[in-house]
């Protein structure tokens, strides 16, 4: 038998790895589901993403309140807290169960709660709470509700430090107030929104969720079509591990140049996102990412033993609501986060978040 030189045997492994490639290639254009991976979801999801938060911001949403203290400190709270251009108050209710309904029923997306002892526990020097419940089905609700109120909440914590201090110049109420005076300016944006900051992590979460259940749908595809049920098929083409995932990644790597031109460039632009990196920089940080995704995803595909088992859960089942409690401590002026979270069935998302007030 003639012996291989190497030249021969690298031009056969070049010929195999276009052979795959080219094979690999086409199969994708010709399988509908991986085209909906591939093409469809990464053309439509960030659209539909960037339209549900394009606004940025919410205004004006309305809350009901639950003032059990009908105090005048308590009222005063919630001047201000209505004040804010972020929150209505469009109803007083007279317990929880009534103010329940209505955040049910969708008048309202948040509950204002003042415990009865709100200004009494003031008064005599104690910690007291005041309870906000939010509808967090929509993430700008939640956001509004949350700062309308810490800054309400952190506000009146000043008012109280000053009082308390007996001070006897405007200059010396100025220092308790903030001794450590501070501006909070948001980098790249300035109106706090949740565009800016959350759609470019979905864009780049997207391609490596695509890449990996439509790499694990053509390979669960492929053991189904195979009599033997292997992921790699009876051909002298095949024979060498470096040729097939070198192969099998360039076909990849080719469509989501694509996409990701499309994901990186387009859609930040269509919805004037901001843009601060250029387009060499983008490269350089996708040829690694790219490569990183696609790797793991044909990694994965290994466990992959029929055509849907690739397929999310969550695409199967039906969704369950995840309620937050959220407890924020202000303390001499301080906040001290912390954070606990429980399962619920209830078809009624809400959060609650207690503000301790010395």
């Amino acid at each position: 038998m003639k012996e291989i030189t190497f030249k021969e045997r690298v031009k056969q492994g070049i010929n195999d790895l276009f052979y795959i490639w080219l094979r690999e290639f086409r199969t994708t254009f010709r399988d509908q589901g991986v085209l909906i991976f591939f093409i469809l979801v990464p053309l439509v999801y960030p659209l539909i993403y960037g339209f549900i938060y394009t606004n940025e911001v919410v205004r004006e949403v309305p809350a009901v309140v639950v003032d059990a203290s009908r105090s005048s400190l308590s009222r005063e709270y919630l001047r201000k807290v209505d004040a804010t251009p972020d929150i209505n108050i469009v109803a007083y209710c007279a317990d929880m169960e009534e103010a329940k309904l209505m955040l049910k029923d969708r008048l309202a997306y948040g509950i204002i709660y003042i415990p009865s002892e709100f200004s009494q526990d003031i008064a005599q020097g104690k910690q007291t709470q005041v309870s906000i419940y939010c509808d967090i089905s929509g993430l700008l609700y939640y956001k509004s509700m949350l700062l309308a109120n810490t800054a309400v909440s952190l506000d009146m914590n000043r008012d109280i430090k000053i009082e308390r201090a007996g001070n006897t110049t405007a200059r010396q109420d100025e220092i308790t107030g903030y001794p450590i005076e501070y501006e909070d300016v948001a980098m790249f944006n300035p109106t706090n929104g949740f565009a800016a900051f959350l759609i470019p992590a979905v864009l780049i979460l997207l391609i490596q969720q695509t890449l990996l259940l439509g790499i694990g749908l053509s390979a669960g595809t492929a053991r189904e079509q195979n009599r033997f049920k292997v992921l790699v098929p009876s051909n002298r083409h095949y024979n060498g591990t470096l040729r097939i995932v070198m192969g099998k990644g360039l076909s990849y790597y080719m469509v989501y140049s694509l996409v990701s031109v499309y994901v990186l460039c387009v859609v930040p632009r269509i919805f004037s996102l901001n843009q601060i990196g250029q387009p060499g920089t983008l490269a350089l940080f996708m040829l690694p990412y790219l490569a990183a995704c696609i790797f793991f995803a044909m990694t994965a595909s290994i466990a992959i033993r029929n055509r849907y088992s690739c397929l999310p859960p969550s695409l199967c089942c039906s969704s369950r609501e995840y309620p937050g409690r959220v407890l924020l401590s202000l303390r001499s002026g301080n906040t001290f986060p912390t954070s606990s979270h429980r399962l619920s069935a209830s078809m009624v998302l809400y959060a609650s978040i207690t503000w301790e007030v010395p």
